[in-house]
């Protein structure tokens, strides 16, 4: 039986996808909401050791941080499967960054309205490399709602980059980002890597 000319047996492209933003903005939350699989995280709890070196403003009842990545899995359609790194937020990890996104088809930056300019180094990190991006707004609770074009316009994006509301609690909140992200990438010219045909 051969089974590399079945259509039955044909595996799904394999898409990376990067979900990056600051620290504390919900990275881990959203790999995790829409993962088909139970995530792999990389949190370690927060100590007093990091008190003078990680900034805790906005975040301060946070009480652990990605140090590695975090990555799960997620079905599009029956031919696209993404595989979701998370990168971790705080500068001092920012090495990893360079290793996580060598193959990724484009990310996702997370933002959070009430802490922004934490979203400059995710930006200028892949406006740098070329590669494709969205940026996400997650919809924290009690957080002042900006316009898309308040927020286009203080972190000076290019009106062809898509921006989007999302709660990263919500999987269908997540899947409809990472929809975004696909299309938006295709539309720039990007092709999925890592195809298993």
């Amino acid at each position: 039986m051969d089974f590399g000319r079945s259509d039955r047996w044909r595996l799904p492209t394999a898409i990376k996808i990067l979900i990056a933003g600051g620290f504390g903005v919900g990275k881990t939350t959203m790999v995790g909401a829409v993962s088909e699989t139970r995530p792999l995280r990389t949190e370690e709890a927060l100590t007093h050791i990091g008190v003078d070196i990680d900034d805790l403003s906005g975040v301060e009842a946070k009480p652990t941080t990605t140090v590695a990545m975090d990555f799960g899995r997620i079905t599009i359609r029956d031919d696209y499967m993404l595989y979701l790194f998370g990168t971790p937020g705080q500068e001092r990890f920012w090495f990893v960054w360079d290793e996580l996104a060598m193959g990724a088809l484009g990310a996702v930056v997370l933002a959070d309205t009430r802490r922004l300019a934490d979203s400059f180094p995710a930006i200028d990190y892949f406006e740098r490399r070329g590669q494709p991006f969205v940026v996400a707004l997650n919809c924290f609770d009690g957080a002042r709602p900006f316009t898309v074009g308040e927020v286009r316009m203080a972190l000076g994006l290019e009106p062809e980059i898509p921006i989007v509301r999302c709660d990263a609690r919500r999987k269908d909140s997540g899947r409809e980002v990472l929809i975004t992200l696909v299309e938006h990438a295709m539309r720039q010219g990007a092709t999925p890597v890592g195809t298993m045909s």
